[in-house]
């Protein structure tokens, strides 16, 4: 044991031969000298921040998806399970004289039925506060629920469901949103207009533009309203546990903002409320906002019991946000060879029965409408109106797929009359570095006119047309 100890300690003391410069002491440091943070971080230059584009990416979920062993809503269980089911109003504009949910509630295999008048605040939404969870006094779009059950099977509360009797008073609607504008219309939710939401741009003096202008051109776009179809419908699970918190489990995309909207319609506290994003199977942005979830939350309260909720695909188109059909009034003012001067814009939104996030469309549509496109002088006025129509709300672009066919339309129709080629209308018009957006942001990185060009190159454009 000696000699071992005599030779690692002649071991680790055996220095090796370094050259000595004059005057340097050598001696190794007790400390590494400290290195000074932050390093220089590398910038990458504009237009090639992405350098994941064209890679093979692998998704760690893709292996589950492929196997068909993903686990959505619909696959979960748990033990003493119940079945929610939510009958529709089916009228678009009623007053409600009374719910008689007697027959339901005597049905073997249910366990519980709620109504408006057992949500502790029944309204919610992510702008405005007027969709309630279910009506209690009106109806406002035929896809509105009014009645919940909660049964040992989905057959047993689909048959209780028409059990469920409902008296109904029916009262004025109104479908078209530019009808829905007129003083004279019906008012959906009983206030001096069905507009709840404006925005309006303006920049330069657009009849000076169109004095100028040597032709003017006016059309009208409209679109119609789209349901996201999701693969998935909308789902979820509630679940009490003996401290009184819940747990639900739902396809929401925005969790934390649906918690928010939980704790204020149950009335409960924050803290107890547990919401658990499971896979979702599409959301497009139909899945922003609570649906059913208060409703199976008090369902699941009431019997001590988990309960699922699954729509229907028919719930899905009537009683899920849509996208903003809207009416597009333009009216361009250019030169003989093609150049914009002035351009009036007029959107119409048709909200639905319920704000939903309509605020956002409106001004993403607003802000958008005049393209990407250099224009002095701008005139955008948009509204968003009450009809008594299925609720729109969020889907992929919120408002600029509807204006984007507008104004590349309007652009087609310009070229046209006016013998221009289509893609050198744009040219002579389109964005560039340092130009301003309609609300005077200063654009970078702008490729408009090279992304056109690059395009036209590879799709053989001036050879097919030639």
């Amino acid at each position: 044991m000696p000699d071992t100890f005599e030779t690692k300690k002649q071991e680790k003391t055996v220095v090796t031969d370094v050259p000595r410069e004059a005057g340097v002491d050598l001696r190794l440091p007790a400390v590494v000298p400290a290195v000074p943070y932050p390093i220089e971080t590398l910038v990458p230059q504009v237009n090639q921040q992405t350098p994941a584009v064209g890679q093979r990416v692998t998704r760690p979920d893709g292996r589950m998806h492929g196997l068909g062993q993903t686990k959505y809503i619909d696959d979960m269980s748990f033990p003493g399970m119940l079945h929610a089911k939510i009958k529709r109003a089916g009228i678009a504009s009623a007053r409600i004289v009374r719910i008689d949910t007697s027959a339901a509630e005597a049905m073997p295999g249910v366990m519980a039925v709620v109504t408006g008048r057992d949500i502790p605040v029944n309204s919610f939404g992510p702008s405005y506060q007027d969709q309630p969870v279910l009506a209690d006094e009106r109806v406002f779009h035929a896809g509105d629920g009014v009645a919940a059950v909660a049964a040992l099977t989905e057959q047993i509360a689909l048959d209780a469901l028409e059990k469920v009797k409902v008296e109904y008073e029916p009262l004025p609607a109104v479908f078209d949103p530019v009808e829905a504008l007129q003083e004279s219309s019906h008012k959906v939710h009983g206030t001096d207009t069905n507009v709840y939401a404006k925005k309006t741009i303006r920049k330069g003096d657009v009849e000076r533009g169109f004095a100028q202008a040597d032709h003017v051109f006016e059309n009208r776009f409209s679109t119609q309203m789209v349901e996201h179809v999701s693969l998935e419908p909308h789902a979820a699970i509630a679940d009490w546990d003996a401290n009184g918190r819940v747990t639900i489990w739902c396809t929401i995309g925005r969790i934390t903002l649906a918690r928010g909207d939980m704790a204020r319609t149950l009335k409960h506290p924050m803290s107890r409320i547990r919401m658990v994003g499971t896979v979702v199977g599409g959301n497009f942005g139909g899945k922003n906002e609570i649906t059913q979830e208060p409703v199976l939350a008090l369902l699941s309260k009431k019997t001590g019991r988990p309960v699922k909720g699954v729509y229907s695909r028919g719930e899905e188109f009537t009683s899920t946000t849509t996208r903003h059909p809207i009416i597009m009034d333009y009216k361009t003012g250019v030169t003989k060879d093609g150049k914009i001067i002035a351009r009036k814009v007029r959107l119409v939104l048709d909200g639905g029965a319920y704000c939903s996030w309509s605020e956002t469309t409106l001004g993403k549509a607003a802000i958008l409408s005049a393209g990407p496109y250099n224009i002095e002088n701008l005139d955008v006025e948009a509204y968003v109106v009450y009809t008594n129509k299925t609720m729109t709300g969020a889907m992929r672009g919120f408002g600029a797929p509807q204006v984007c066919f507008a104004y590349e339309s309007h652009m087609d129709d310009i070229a046209k009359a006016l013998g221009i080629d289509p893609l050198e209308i744009r040219l002579r018009n389109a964005f560039g570095e340092g130009s301003a957006s309609p609300t005077g942001q200063v654009l970078h990185s702008v490729v408009v006119k090279e992304s056109l060009l690059k395009a036209a190159e590879r799709f053989g454009w001036k050879e097919g047309r030639s």
